[in-house]
Order: structure tokens, then C-alpha cells, then sequence
């Protein structure tokens, strides 16, 4: 089967529904699929082999300047090309991942128009070279936010449209209320126009059917999937202090790093908790950079400075060598996780978690016996967590045992390709009959 594959460039940031996304088709290439990994906005980033196409649409450049002036939404298409240098935009990234999801509501409205809105060039471009040159026999987009395009696409393509939901209301609620209304209106008004929609969660399936207000039938449930290469190999459960709690995310407010933080303070001041060092590591962009420093105070404050680390992970050797290294993993999110990439990175290495009782995590954990869950939001009561599978060896060996083994089995690249076939597969049967 031809797939085009629509993703969201992140601006240089590593992203988890990027790195989704380029898996998956990773996985369809080698069940023998013609699958295309089409990136807009900017390239993807990836600490994998990027499988994406070279060329870029809606290239971040042209979308804004089209936004901003009516002179750019009539330059020939040629002239736009060059601003779709994928070095060029690359570069450009390193500014436009300091902008505020909250200063892109009208961008998104517009985006989200389609063919009438700004952008309405960029739309013509990608729909023309879909219907001439790519000709799919389905087209997946990877978020709501891209549904713009889908009516255009309809029309001159004729093929099944999906979207993936993995955390567009992330996204929305960072909006202003008038904004997150009026392009939610939006997204409603464009999914008349899609087959249908692929969650990475039950949990996301069901809050998202109530937030976009999409029939429940037309969700289908596919949970992300790892390429095990390079993670995992014999590991043995340590037994004697110091410990070390993990962290392992883009170090921001919602993924809960100060959480971590204030947990970590709270179980050293607890007295006969084991001695244990805090290590993190991940994305930090600028807007997040005095943040963290407020986080590295407190710690200091604490008399805990020389008890934390923050070292890059800038590719996949060393992301494995980071999860391996740590003996729990603690990623407190304030929002309700659609995905949880960072729990199946640690079970492929052997390594427990504990997380917050909400979004996916509840669902993975109870399935898979791979760690504990702690009330939401609540520092005191993650650092109690942390202690019991710190103090708990046996338990902490067999959480970790049983995380891994259920990645291997259930949550792998392969499962997760063969599994969004077979959604795919009752649209295109249906559909050409």
C-alpha cells in the first residue's frame, strides 16, 4: 500500500510524535508498504535514522511570512522553494523554537481555514504534488492542527484521510479561550471531511472524542512502538546506595520537571530514605532555560546541588547509556499524557517507573506491572513512590523485568506498523469497493 505520512516539524526540538511518526513508517517500510514520511514546518529531528522526505511544505518560513503580508501569498512558487531549503529552515528553527505556543493563535486559525485561509498557496503546492506525483492509496496526518488541508485533499486525491491524535490539545489549551475556541470550531468543521482518527491510548481515544466531539466509532486505538535497537542487554538490579532517580523529557513546567525536583528534596529531608542522586536529562530550549535555573536554585537551596545532573543525550547511544544508568524513572507530568514514550524507553532497558494516576500512564502500568502510580501533582507523594521502589529491591527487579518483557512483546515498531495496517486496511477495502 502507498502511504503519505503528513508530520509537524517541531523546530529543531526532539519531539515525540516526530520520532513516532518517523518509526512507524520506518516499521511499514520493512512489512514492504511504500510509506512517505512528508515533513512540514521544518525537518524533522530524530535521534534514529530520519526516513522523512527531503523536501519540506508549509515550510515554516513561507507560512509566516504569508501570514504577516499579502505580498508573500503571491510570490511564485519557485521564489517560495528557496525559503524551503531544509538547511535554510534548520537554521531558522533556532529562533522560532523560542515563540510561545500561546502567540501562534492566529497562525493556527489560519492554518486551519485551508484554502481560505493565508495560506491557501502552500495548500495548492502540497494537494498537487499528492495527486500528481504521490497518488496515495491513504494519507495520514499526524495532529488535528494540520486538518486544514484535509477538504482540499478530499477533493483531488479521492483516497481515505486519517488523522493521528497524540497531543493536540496540548497544543490548543496554550492558546488563548478565543483562539482555542475558534480553531476547535475549526477542527470540528474540517473532520467532516476525515475517515477517520488514530489514538495512541484508550485513554486519549475517549477525552478527545468528547473534545474535538468525534464519534466514538471512528477512533481506532494503535499504541506507539519502539525500534529495540541498541536498547536493552543484561542489567542487574542494584541493591546498595547511592540510587539514581531519573528524568528523562524536554525539561518544562508541564512535563513536570520541578515536580521531580521538589520530590527529590522532599525524600533526602526523609529521615532513613537511601542516599540517592537525582540525574536528568533532554530537551532545554531557550524559553525554558530560566525555568530550569529556578529548578537548580532550589536544589542548591536545599544543599542537594552537588546530588544533581543535567547531561545532554544528543543521539540514541547516549539516551540508552542515560536510561541505563538510572535505577527509576520519574517523569511527573501536569498534563494527561497521550503517549508515554519515555516509560517504554525505560522498560526496553530494564528500568521501573513511577507516574502520575492519569492520561495513559494508568493503562500501561496496569497492564504491564512496570512500575507504581502516584497521586497527580503531588511532590510528597512521589517522593514516597520513589522510596518504596528504591527501598523495595525485589519488587524494583521484577517492575523492571516485567516492563521490559511487555515492550518486547507489545510495544515494539513491528506491532505498532502491523496494528495501524489494519485500520488503514478497512478504509481502503471500503472505500474501493
Amino acid at each position: 500500500m502507498r502511504i503519505a505520512f503528513i508530520t509537524a516539524g517541531a523546530a529543531g526540538m526532539y519531539c515525540g510524535s516526530c520520532m513516532r511518526d518517523n518509526t512507524l513508517v520506518a516499521a511499514l517500510r520493512r512489512l514492504g508498504h511504500d510509506a512517505l514520511l512528508i515533513p512540514t514546518y521544518t525537518p524533522i529531528r530524530t535521534d534514529e535514522v530520519n526516513v522523512s522526505e527531503g523536501r519540506v511544505f508549509f515550510g515554516g518560513i513561507n507560512v509566516y511570512l504569508q501570514q504577516k503580508s499579502w505580498l508573500f501569498r503571491h510570490t511564485p512558487w519557485l521564489f517560495d522553494r528557496l525559503l524551503d531549503v531544509p538547511r535554510l529552515l534548520r537554521w531558522v528553527s533556532r529562533f522560532a523554537a523560542r515563540t510561545k505556543y500561546s502567540e501562534l493563535g492566529q497562525m493556527t486559525l489560519s492554518m486551519l481555514r485551508g484554502r481560505d485561509g493565508k495560506q491557501r498557496k502552500e495548500v495548492a503546492k502540497l494537494t498537487r504534488w499528492l495527486a500528481t506525483e504521490v497518488k496515495p492509496d491513504a494519507v495520514i496526518f499526524s495532529n488535528a492542527l494540520l486538518s486544514g488541508i484535509i477538504p482540499e485533499i478530499r477533493r483531488a486525491v479521492e483516497t481515505p484521510v486519517l488523522v493521528t491524535l497524540q497531543g493536540d490539545d496540548i497544543f490548543l489549551n496554550a492558546l488563548p479561550a478565543a483562539d482555542r475556541k475558534a480553531c476547535i470550531d475549526l477542527i470540528r468543521q474540517n473532520g467532516d471531511a476525515v475517515d477517520g482518527y488514530i489514538c495512541t491510548s484508550r485513554y486519549y481515544a475517549g477525552f478527545m472524542a468528547g473534545y474535538l466531539g468525534i464519534p466514538p466509532e471512528k477512533i481506532h486505538v494503535v499504541y506507539p512502538g519502539l525500534n529495540l535497537a541498541g536498547h536493552g542487554g543484561p542489567r542487574e538490579t542494584k541493591t546498595e546506595p547511592p540510587y539514581v532517580i531519573g528524568y528523562f523529557a524536554r525539561v518544562c513546567p508541564e512535563k513536570g520537571f520541578q515536580n521531580v525536583v521538589d520530590a527529590f528534596i522532599e525524600l533526602r529531608k526523609t529521615p532513613g530514605a537511601p542516599p540517592c542522586r537525582l540525574r536528568a536529562s533532554g530537551w532545554l530550549g531557550e524559553n525554558d532555560r530560566p525555568f530550569f535555573d529556578q529548578q537548580a536554585a532550589k536544589l542548591k537551596h536545599a544543599g542537594l546541588a552537588d546530588e544533581f545532573e543535567y547531561v545532554l543525550s544528543p543521539g540514541h547511544a547516549e539516551k540508552v547509556a542515560f536510561l541505563r544508568s538510572v535505577d527509576v524513572l520519574a517523569v511527573p507530568t501536569t498534563y494527561q499524557e497521550p503517549k508515554g514514550l519515555y516509560v517504554l524507553e525505560a522498560w526496553a532497558n530494564g528500568v521501573p517507573v513511577v507516574k502520575p494516576r492519569h492520561g495513559a500512564f494508568p493503562e500501561l502500568i496496569e497492564a504491564t506491572g512496570g512500575g507504581l502510580l502516584v497521586p497527580p501533582d503531588d511532590p510528597v507523594a512521589l517522593a514516597v513512590g520513589l522510596r518504596q521502589i528504591l527501598d523495595d529491591h525485589a519488587f524494583r527487579d521484577q517492575a523492571g523485568r516485567a516492563g521490559e518483557a511487555a515492550v518486547r512483546e507489545r510495544f515494539t515498531a513491528d506491532v505498532m506498523a502491523r496494528e495501524t495496517m489494519k485500520v488503514l486496511e478497512r478504509y481502503v477495502k471500503v472505500r474501493s469497493v
